[in-house]
């Protein structure tokens, strides 16, 4: 079987959706499970609702008819009778999104944010699947969350791999074309939980995982891993090959096209990944597999905005030794900030961190009883593989540099806009 993962940008409009039908058709979709996520924007448009439902805004409504629209206008773009089931079965989902909204009782925000962002990639499922059978491509609707089981850490859920591989290698059919869903899963008690912001990946690498999948290919928007995000950077290079091990390396420091857990599982088993242009489905695009380190030799540069920069140093200018380091790195696990780089001297400690649950004032307030803190905010991290002396020049110009971390394969920079 052959795992193939669409994201939101392949699935945004009704020609989104055919050309996903497109690509099917030209590369197979006999013994195939399909992952895809919400449509377009729709996870942010989520979030939306999410905050207004917090705030008890009036707002609340209104985020929500905004999103029924942009789904409606896509039904209506690819089914000529609205009578079709498939306008039921989302009216259904709006209701379920409602429902939740007027019942819930919990006031856990990670909770509420998982039962209301996660409509977004079944109502996508359900559309395509529709649509699909529309167009004579018979298919299984497939829900995650009967097969991928985790914790109840919502939002970051862990996965129950004994329980999820059990399921899935009982309930997923072979020979046929399964549609699921991504970034999905559920907890002992059935309720929804996510995998992290970009988590379908992972979802394809856990199905392709526990079924012995011949293959995974994420499908994207670019010819497939390129040596640096062309939002940023210009003349970027196409990566023919990659090795597990490079591309973990690149995933850990933050290269977007791949998600940081996606790879693991798939090394574990040497199930080749493709990345690959949903625009060109029959170009080679990338693969990460057993080979060469990286096909060609180039320059590897990744960016990681919006980051906090955050500096400790002793108050009566004694040493910070050991301990002192353990007690921060349990306050940064225990308030959920995500490290990316240390530096630290006899007095002084460096993190740079991604502060993704908004926890650094509280954070800083603990931290403040023994430490002295200086912070930067908004600061880029800036990683280079396989760096050389132009490419350091490169991302410096105008900018200041707060930190800069130098290994034998990689240069990490701090840096801020002048």
């Amino acid at each position: 079987m052959r795992v193939f993962k669409f994201g939101g940008a392949s699935v945004k409009d009704a020609d989104g959706i055919k050309n996903v039908y497109d690509v099917l058709q030209k590369v197979g979709h006999e013994d195939v499970l399909v992952v895809i996520s919400a449509m377009g924007k729709t996870t942010n448009a989520m979030e939306v609702v999410v905050k207004n439902y917090f705030d008890k805004s009036p707002e609340l409504k209104s985020s929500i008819q905004d999103v029924k629209k942009y789904h409606n206008q896509i039904l209506l773009d690819l089914f000529d009778d609205e009578n079709h089931a498939v306008f039921a079965a989302i009216n259904s989902l709006f209701g379920d999104l409602e429902y939740f909204l007027e019942h819930n009782k919990s006031p856990n925000y990670n909770f509420v944010y998982d039962q209301i962002v996660s409509m977004g990639e079944l109502i996508s499922t359900t559309l395509v699947s529709h649509y699909f059978n529309y167009r004579g491509l018979k298919n299984q609707w497939v829900d995650v969350r009967e097969f991928i089981k985790t914790d109840n850490t919502y939002r970051d859920a862990v996965v129950n791999w004994e329980q999820t591989q059990q399921n899935i290698k009982k309930g997923i059919k072979k020979k046929i074309l399964n549609i699921t869903q991504g970034f999905l899963g559920s907890d002992e008690n059935s309720f929804t939980t996510t995998l992290g912001r970009e988590g379908s990946d992972y979802s394809a690498a856990i199905f392709a995982y526990c079924l012995n999948a011949e293959s995974v290919t994420i499908w994207k928007d670019v010819p497939g891993v390129l040596n640096a995000d062309p939002r940023y950077f210009d003349n970027t290079v196409l990566l023919n090959q990659i090795s597990y091990r490079e591309a973990i390396e690149l995933a850990f420091y933050g290269a977007s096209v791949i998600h940081p857990k996606t790879l693991q599982p798939l090394q574990r088993k040497e199930i080749p990944l493709y990345v690959k242009s949903f625009i060109n489905p029959l170009l080679p695009g990338t693969s990460v597999s057993k080979g060469s380190d990286l096909e060609p030799q180039t320059s590897c540069f990744i960016v990681k905005k919006g980051q906090l920069l955050i500096s400790l140093s002793s108050l009566d200018f004694s040493f910070i030794m050991e301990e002192n380091i353990s007690e921060i790195f349990s306050l940064l696990h225990k308030y959920k900030m995500k490290v990316h780089l240390i530096q630290n001297s006899a007095i002084s400690f460096s993190v740079c961190v991604d502060d993704k649950f908004n926890n650094f004032n509280e954070l800083k307030t603990i931290l403040s009883k023994k430490f002295k803190v200086t912070y930067n905010e908004d600061v880029s991290l800036y990683t280079i593989r396989h760096f050389d002396d132009r490419s350091a020049d490169a991302v410096t110009e105008n900018k200041e540099v707060l930190v800069r971390q130098l290994s034998r394969e990689t240069l990490q920079l701090v840096t801020q806009d002048l």
